[in-house]
């Protein structure tokens, strides 16, 4: 994060001299967001080294969830970037400037897209290694401000083989509009986080473990949560255990539960498990054959699935209909 704020000062200065040089104001549209691009990776970087303080009393869950505002920040500030360049484009079919040293703008243009894309790619790489959406959305708005250079290197060539100006203020727009949207995607992305939508992508994946991995005694798992802060994922579940176990013999069952998952997933896990004790109707779904105290005929091996292991209800052969 240091590497790409330093690099996009550098872009953002050399961006400025080509609009300097050739007056277009496509390429002062993508100067100015080079100005968010800094702006957002001061706040995006100060945000990592804040996630990355340890828990205290006023935050149990950590510092993570500044992630989220981060990214909720970096996409307002393109939202802003965006429709000033919309409006600067529509401006300027009324009150227009003449454009000169188009070759050089488009080098300078072609250059900053480059080193863009790379610094984009390598940001989105370490944020998916790391589980860092702050990291992600910026690589994810520089691939968006990659794109646009692109456009506007495509728009620069035209121009310069055909002498239509106007053609600047129509990428201009387009541009304008382009940003306003990614900007907007960041924003909803953000709100999700902060409200803990529900990842079903990493449920499914848990599921999946639990099911395959499962022990026998582990008659069910209901009241099933995940929520992000950050980097660092906590789940919380209920699971149902023989009534006749010791609190010693549950607290075991719980904690290889607990080891499973955190050995399963590149993430940092936190768990959470609530122990409940089995009743008769679970007899219908418990898999220890050599139950001594069984109620109840064994039915038919319960599958967990996405609609029966959220619900905070124990589970009877009745859930496998």
């Amino acid at each position: 994060m240091k590497l790409t704020l330093i690099v996009g000062f550098l872009l953002m200065c050399l961006k400025f001299l080509a609009f300097y040089l050739t007056q277009s104001n496509a390429i002062l549209t993508d100067a100015i967001e080079s100005i968010v691009n800094v702006l957002a990776g001061s706040f995006a970087l100060y945000s990592l080294y804040y996630a990355a303080k340890p828990k205290d009393e006023d935050h149990p869950y950590g510092h993570g969830k500044i992630e989220f505002l981060s990214t909720g920040v970096e996409g307002g500030m393109v939202t802003l970037a965006g429709l000033a360049m919309t409006i600067k484009g529509i401006h300027s079919f009324f009150d227009p400037n003449n454009l000169q040293n188009v070759d050089i703008g488009l080098g300078i243009s072609l250059f900053s897209g480059i080193v863009n894309y790379f610094l984009a790619r390598t940001l989105i790489k370490k944020g998916m290694l790391l589980h860092s959406s702050t990291m992600v959305a910026d690589g994810k708005h520089l691939l968006t401000d990659t794109w646009s250079s692109a456009g506007l290197v495509l728009g620069l060539i035209i121009i310069y083989f055909t002498n239509l100006f106007w053609i600047d203020y129509v990428i201009t727009i387009g541009l304008g509009i382009f940003i306003t949207v990614t900007g907007f995607h960041l924003i909803k992305e953000s709100i999700f986080n902060l409200l803990d939508k529900a990842d079903y992508g990493k449920i499914e994946h848990l599921i999946s473990v639990l099911n395959v991995k499962r022990n026998p005694s582990w008659i069910d798992i209901h009241n099933l949560r995940v929520v992000k802060y950050g980097s660092v994922v906590h789940v919380d579940c209920h699971m149902t255990l023989p009534w006749y176990y010791t609190l010693e013999e549950s607290h075991k069952e719980v904690d290889s539960l607990d080891k499973l998952v955190t050995t399963e997933f590149s993430h940092e896990i936190e768990f959470f498990i609530h122990a409940d004790p089995c009743v008769p109707k679970s007899c219908s779904i418990c898999e220890i054959h050599d139950c001594k105290v069984r109620k109840d005929n064994f039915v038919k091996r319960l599958e967990w699935k996405m609609g029966n292991v959220l619900p905070d209800e124990k589970h009877t052969a009745s859930s496998i209909l």
